[in-house]
């Protein structure tokens, strides 16, 4: 396996002592090459810029960027795509955490697939650790299917810079900003993604994040399709009540029976 530096991305916003374990999560990496590119979106709480004074003091892989005005998760992480100098692109929400072998094992998986894109199964986490579901992404990934929704979780995804260019999240979205990313990956690498059933990340489950509030992601869908895919309102519409709709209820039954045979299979499984 070559040695590329892998660029992790990471935006923040008052997450406190949550910010602590998604650091370390990444910093623990079995592949170590890596730079963590934090960017602080005017954080208020003294405790996320605490952990952050503390880990880049310690850590000359972390780079703490200071933003003196809040801008939303898309334009935090361009900040940092464009400051990054890595082969490959990961992102990690500061909310969430990694399986120790994460990037070891996706990088693993490009290199012997020859693909730019890589995402994993990842796990479901309520506050206190607990594994409440799974999703495992599709064997198979076309534009066609990702115009339904989006089938890739950012937090477990990496790209090739080398065979992609850098890829920047649409700055006015604050939400389905990561599906409008792959939407312009995908049409990018076509054939060219691997993925892994293996949960390699944890997302967790608070009622003030971004993506808890589905009503709201309505606005920022309907942008996706006429942005990113060009179509007029009336075909957005269309999309989002014909496609998108039927696609998302579909995931959420996917997800409840993969969820239903992984948690029987690891009934006494809590993260530690």
């Amino acid at each position: 396996m070559a040695n590329n530096i892998v660029s992790v991305i990471m935006p923040t916003y008052n997450t406190g002592k949550l910010l602590f374990g998604s650091i370390n999560s990444v910093l623990n990496q079995t592949y170590s090459n890596i730079e963590l590119l934090i960017v602080d979106d005017c954080s208020s709480d003294e405790e996320t810029k605490r952990i952050l004074n503390d880990f880049s003091l310690k850590d000359c892989r972390v780079n703490v960027t200071y933003l003196k005005s809040n801008h939303g998760p898309s334009y935090a992480r361009n900040i940092a795509i464009e400051k990054a100098t890595g082969r490959y692109i990961a992102f990690c929400d500061s909310d969430d955490k990694w399986h120790p072998e994460k990037i070891e094992k996706q990088i693993d998986l490009m290199e012997k697939k020859n693909c730019a894109l890589c995402c994993s199964a990842y796990c479901i986490c309520d506050i206190h650790n607990n594994i409440v579901g799974i999703n495992i992404p599709p064997k198979h990934i076309t534009l066609n299917q990702m115009k339904y929704d989006n089938k890739i979780g950012c937090t477990t995804a990496i790209y090739d810079i080398k065979r992609l260019g850098k890829k920047y999240f649409m700055p006015k979205l604050y939400k389905s900003e990561d599906w409008a990313l792959f939407l312009q990956i995908i049409k990018a690498c076509k054939d060219c993604y691997a993925y892994t059933e293996e949960p390699l990340a944890y997302y967790y489950l608070r009622s003030e994040s971004l993506s808890s509030n589905k009503i709201s992601m309505i606005k920022y869908n309907l942008s996706v399709y006429q942005k990113i895919l060009g179509y007029n309102l009336i075909k957005a519409y269309a999309a989002f009540l014909l496609c998108f709709i039927p696609s998302y209820f579909l995931k959420i039954m996917k997800r409840k029976i993969d969820s239903y045979r992984y948690l029987k299979k690891h009934s006494s499984y809590i993260l530690k």
